[in-house]
């Protein structure tokens, strides 16, 4: 059976030990959330780590695995790659369901915001999953089409755009409640999505200046195609929209057996 221990070894850096019965493990630290070690079940260690790695906040501790979040290198307004690395994490102790691994072991760890992140950094905890690779339509560009190129979308500005030809099902995954909105649809096969951020929405008189923090719009739409019917001809189209707690990813599970058990 998987095995997890945590220790606190003289450096002070509280440390989980993910053991596996074919001898295989893991070291992940608290502090950054850094996979410290990596070996195999012959006890060869598979990660390189720096023989003058500095083990003191609030260095980064160099080699292993890093989680660089929320930007890589300078790319963006926080100090250089993110502060997740430098940063004391915690063990989840109400893990979202994973699905079976073969009695792989496994840690779910938390980095929560503090109010000086957020005075610096207020981003919204929401990403959308389904609308990867897709063209869209850009609505602050003029309308001029775009191709999709993040994995899962997330929000640091303004957002207005129509997604074509999008999938039967979206996913809208809030982090901080652990729940996820589903999205389905059928006869409408574009989608649209809509934030104004700060800026804009200080322009919409019936908008709260705040209220950009705990709104995303994402709506299904025929935007490329119009529908043309003739006499006597009907169009059918339906949007349903359900709830799923967790982390559920639009394309791993079906909201109809999570609600219904079907």
């Amino acid at each position: 059976m998987p095995l997890m221990n945590v220790f606190h070894d003289g450096d002070g850096f509280p440390r989980i030990v993910l053991a596996d019965p074919s001898g295989s493990s893991a070291e992940v630290l608290l502090y950054g959330g850094q996979v410290v070690s990596w070996k195999n079940e012959r006890r060869e260690e598979l990660l390189f780590m720096s023989s003058k790695a500095i083990w003191k906040p609030p260095k980064a501790i160099r080699g292993g695995l890093p989680v660089f979040f929320p930007q890589f290198g300078n790319l963006g307004t926080s100090e250089r790659n993110g502060f997740a690395r430098n940063r004391f994490w915690t063990i989840d102790s109400d893990p979202s369901p994973l699905p079976p691994s073969n009695n792989h072991s496994s840690v779910d760890l938390l980095l929560k915001s503090t109010d000086e992140d957020l005075k610096i950094w207020p981003r919204s905890e929401v990403r959308v999953e389904g609308l990867e690779t897709l063209d869209y339509l850009d609505n602050l560009m003029r309308r001029e089409r775009f191709t999709e190129q993040a994995d899962a979308i997330t929000f640091d500005g303004e957002v207005d755009r129509i997604y074509l030809s999008s999938p039967p099902k979206i996913a809208i995954i809030d982090h901080e409640k652990k729940r996820t909105f589903v999205l389905r649809k059928d006869g409408m096969p574009d989608a649209g999505m809509w934030n104004p951020w700060d800026k804009r929405a200080k322009t919409v008189p019936d908008l709260g200046y705040e209220d950009y923090k705990t709104m995303l719009c994402v709506d299904s739409a025929v935007t490329e195609t119009p529908i043309v019917l003739k006499p006597l001809e009907e169009w059918k189209g339906y949007q349903e929209l359900s709830t799923v707690s967790s982390s559920y990813c639009s394309g791993q599970l079906d909201p109809r057996k999570v609600l219904y058990g079907f």
